[in-house]
């Protein structure tokens, strides 16, 4: 420590040890030059030797451009009297491993929150060529109520720099409980498949309380991976819903004509759409990769418009026809998107348009940053959407193409307006029920009257953590999702008519 303390006196002051992992120990230490507190992680001696300082931070500078809001950055590395060291901002937080040490379990919000947030992470590495290899609880750093990633790129630099001579240091890289089976099987082409097998084995134990596979060595673990099948979450936690296995529908939509339903849900360990019919009662999976969400269809039922994210959202357009390619219509994050009337635009979050081709969005006359879930009338005159003001999220509505308004519709909360095919009627959620509000329209006025309820949507759900709802054509019929956690809860799809009977759905 003291021979250490002096080689960095220059750079660093050490302040104490944080903790040690399988390749190095980490202190908290002050950046002297920038007066900013870091992890500064040194690299275990016996791994030192067999790197050699001037191969090791070669590899690693290549990590370093990384720059990513769930990536933790590289600041420094370098050798110092032997001591082979990177550096790493000091995050105020604690590690995924801390909090499955202190809660066993995690909710199905948090995990699916993390392992999207660490799939971005992971997508931005893979496509600058890096895999981290070492994806485990310990390098997932929760902070602000956010996942970032450590260590990106550190096993590669180790990898890479000993040349294959890992096994003299007698250390291996991957956790045994996280390895991929090409890790486990030594291939030496590691891609990055590899970090999405490794996440999807955190996100087992964040749900069940424990690793896919147990063992009282390495090496049981590792013929594990290799030889058995992952035993289900729900044999492990009774509270997990079965489909929770293949997916979570956090949102709904109706094609049309009544006939399917398009949502997004988890297959594995990411997002994707799927379609549901029904009158044979399918689920189809409909993608084109990454993690897709808020699927709405084109008012003829033959495209699909969804988000896809990368990084940030961007709206895709893709016909139900698989065999035409899809569309990925202007940057950033403009999700939701909807249609309008006659299938030719697509409204986004913060008052924005495209018009497919066109990747160019367009402000709608009076649109804001803070609208969200814009739902345009079917005649074309309205634009519905929600709004936060003075602390209430509430809908309005606001001329479409005159930007006139905008007209309150609910008062003390709304969310998520749906329009009915008589272009009056307004649906829109609370958090406990669907209302309606009928307007009378005099000429570029939209007048909305009082709201009226017309279906309860609680249930014997103990937990709610999601609820979505869509109106069959003609008004007369809703479909209401619900899904939380619990000892008795059950993912619900319910038909109901507008008098509020519900039945659940096939």
């Amino acid at each position: 420590m003291e021979r250490l303390i002096a080689a960095l006196s220059d750079r660093y002051r050490i302040e104490r040890e944080l903790g040690q992992g399988g390749m190095a120990t980490v202190y908290l230490a002050e950046d002297l030059k920038h007066k900013r507190r870091v992890a500064l992680k040194v690299l275990k001696p016996e791994l030192a030797a067999v790197l050699g300082a001037e191969r090791f931070v070669q590899e690693i500078t290549t990590t370093a451009a990384l720059q990513h809001p769930h990536i933790l950055a590289l600041f420094d590395s370098g050798t110092a009297d032997g001591f082979l060291f990177y550096v790493m901002p000091f995050i105020d937080g604690e590690t995924l491993r801390a909090k499955l040490d202190r809660e066993t379990q995690l909710g199905l919000d948090d995990a699916v929150r993390i392992a999207r947030e660490v799939l971005d992470a992971l997508e931005y590495a893979h496509q600058q060529g890096i895999v981290h290899r070492d994806i485990k609880p310990e390098n997932i750093l929760l902070h602000g109520g956010h996942a970032m990633v450590a260590d990106f790129g550190i096993a590669l630099a180790v990898s890479a720099a000993a040349g294959g001579r890992m096994t003299e240091t007698g250390l291996s890289l991957g956790t045994p409980h996280y390895m991929s089976p090409e890790q486990a099987t030594a291939e030496k082409l590691i891609t990055a498949r590899s970090d999405v097998y490794s996440l999807g084995s955190v996100l087992y134990e964040i749900l069940a309380g424990q690793p896919p596979h147990l063992g009282g060595s390495a090496q049981q673990i590792i013929m594990k991976i290799i030889a058995e099948p992952v035993p289900l979450v729900t044999t492990l936690r009774k509270s997990v819903a079965p489909n929770v296995e293949t997916r979570v529908l956090p949102d709904l939509h109706l094609s049309p004509d009544g006939s399917r339903l398009a949502f997004s849900g988890i297959r594995g360990i990411t997002e994707d759409i799927w379609l549901y019919t029904f009158a044979t009662s399918q689920l189809d999976p409909f993608t084109v990769g990454g993690i897709n969400m808020y699927p709405t269809w084109s008012p003829d039922g033959a495209r699909l418009a969804y988000c896809i994210y990368p990084s940030t959202g961007q709206v895709v357009s893709r016909p139900i026809d698989r065999q035409r390619p899809a569309e990925r219509l202007g940057p950033g994050d403009q999700c939701p998107p909807s249609w309008t009337a006659d299938g030719t635009t697509l409204v986004l979050k913060g008052g924005w348009t495209l018009t497919p081709p066109d990747t160019i969005p367009r402000r709608v006359p009076g649109g804001a940053d803070g609208d969200f879930g814009p739902s345009v009338s079917p005649d074309g005159r309205w634009l519905a959407y929600a709004a936060t003001r003075d602390g209430t999220t509430d809908v309005w509505v606001r001329g479409f193409r005159t930007g006139s308004g905008p007209w309150q519709v609910s008062h003390g909360g709304g969310f998520d307006p749906v329009w009915n095919s008589d272009g009056r009627s307004l649906f829109f959620r609370t958090d406990s029920a669907i209302m309606v509000a009928t307007a009378a329209v005099a000429g570029a006025a939209f007048q909305p009257g009082p709201p009226a309820r017309v279906a309860d949507v609680s249930s014997a759900v103990s937990a709610v953590q999601g609820r979505s709802f869509d109106v069959f054509p003609g008004g007369q019929r809703l479909v209401v999702f619900e899904s939380g956690t619990g000892a008795s809860v059950e993912h619900l799809i319910l038909e109901t008519n507008i008098a509020g009977r519900a039945r659940k759905a096939p």
